[in-house]
């Protein structure tokens, strides 16, 4: 296993309080591996006998039509005896009612509890309602660019980390896909299993989904729509124009869903001069870059929105609440909050002539306040500060420390 600390560290700084740790996120972003390096952890670094720990994975058919009660009883059954239990319970929401489970667990036996869910019932309001107060919650991402490298140190010479962040692009972060030096089409296969698991299981089977095709229409447009504004209505209407009849409250119902099942990242356009969130025209990212190109097919000309793509990740998974900033004359790429902190970052693929460079940096001119702004690109270009704002390689900026 490669260890992912960034996940790790934040988790374990709660081990052994009455917090029960829940761990979300799309499919095959790694959950169940950060379980096994914590319990590695526990048994290396806080010398936790391995009888303490307890290891269930509710995907598994073994525990197919399973009831809270019964599984109320068999994690009862593994617990150590006359020391705590370290519990670490791998895709609960295929147990209906397992947050009174979670809860009953927590509250009447001494153990440090750790589950993970790839959809949106580990964040339902059942959740809220059992644990209210009692659980923190980690948002698991795919690969970060610096992960990224370092699992392809393992197997591979890494390249210059300009030219990598175009492979990265290409192939995405799901850490399956880069455990050895798989070609693209066999990245391409892995993910579209992924993709396919996610919309059949998490989406179709659960909300009992009879339309499919209509489904993955919409899906094919917002995949092939990344860092663009639409709403549900130019889904709506984009789709009788090819004879496809949908409502408006069908393509919102889908688009929740998606959401819901951590495919896609819904990003709300912010009024910088009015400091309010606005509800029309917001875009969404992709969970993964590598989603799009399984799906759709590499083309060259979507790198640019990939780019943002990759941003926009980035500065969530650093624990930044993200939204589009809306000026008086346009639109800022990305307005990032965190405890009092701000940043406002524009992406470009590169800059071809004067005019769209005075454009790219107007907009962030126009904020007359002083926390830090950037412009991101991966051309040639002179760096340095223009008028207070820094251009750094998109690279760079990835692996950069400073915000």
């Amino acid at each position: 296993m490669i260890n992912r600390p960034l996940y790790t560290e934040k988790i374990m700084v709660y081990t052994d309080t009455p917090f029960v740790k829940v761990l979300t996120g799309v499919r095959r972003c790694g959950k169940s591996t950060i379980l096994k390096m914590i319990m590695e952890k526990l048994q290396n670094e806080r010398g936790i006998s391995e009888d303490q720990i307890v290891s269930m994975r509710f995907d598994s058919m073994e525990y197919e039509d399973m009831t809270a009660k019964q599984m109320f009883e068999a994690v009862k059954a593994k617990f150590s005896e006359n020391k705590k239990t370290y519990l670490f319970l791998d895709e609960v929401q295929e147990i209906e009612g397992w947050e009174k489970v979670v809860n009953s667990l927590a509250s009447d036996y001494d153990v440090d509890l750790y589950v993970t869910g790839s959809n949106s019932r580990m964040m339902s309001s059942e959740i809220s309602t059992y644990l209210t107060g009692r659980y923190v919650s980690f948002r698991i991402f795919p690969l970060s660019f610096e992960e990224y490298l370092t699992f392809r140190k393992e197997y591979t010479e890494v390249k210059d980390v300009h030219a990598e962040l175009a492979d990265y692009i290409r192939l995405g972060g799901f850490p399956a896909t880069h455990l050895r030096d798989y070609s693209q089409d066999e990245v391409y296969t892995i993910v579209r299993d992924i993709y396919n698991s996610t919309i059949f299981s998490d989406i179709v089977r659960k909300n009992q989904i009879r339309k499919v095709d209509q489904l993955e229409r919409v899906v094919k447009y917002t995949f092939s729509n990344v860092g663009n504004s639409f709403s549900a209505k130019s889904i709506s209407d984009y789709l009788k124009s090819e004879h496809r009849k949908i409502d408006n409250e069908t393509v919102y119902s889908y688009l929740e869903k998606l959401e819901k099942a951590y495919l896609l990242h819904r990003c709300s356009r912010y009024d910088l001069q009015g400091k309010e969130i606005l509800k029309t025209q917001e875009k969404f990212y992709l969970a993964d870059t590598a989603l799009r190109y399984s799906v759709l097919g590499y083309h060259p000309d979507s790198v640019a929105s990939s780019l943002e793509n990759v941003v926009y990740l980035e500065l969530c998974r650093r624990g930044y609440e993200v939204n589009i900033g809306k000026t008086a004359d346009g639109e800022v790429d990305f307005v990032a909050q965190r405890q009092g902190e701000k940043l406002y970052v524009q992406v470009t693929q590169e800059i071809r002539s004067e005019k769209t460079e005075r454009r790219e940096y107007d907009r962030l001119l126009e904020i007359k306040d002083n926390y830090p702004k950037y412009v991101l690109r991966t051309d040639e270009f002179a760096g340095g500060n223009y008028e207070g704002i820094k251009s750094m390689h998109v690279a760079d900026f990835l692996l950069s420390r400073e915000y």
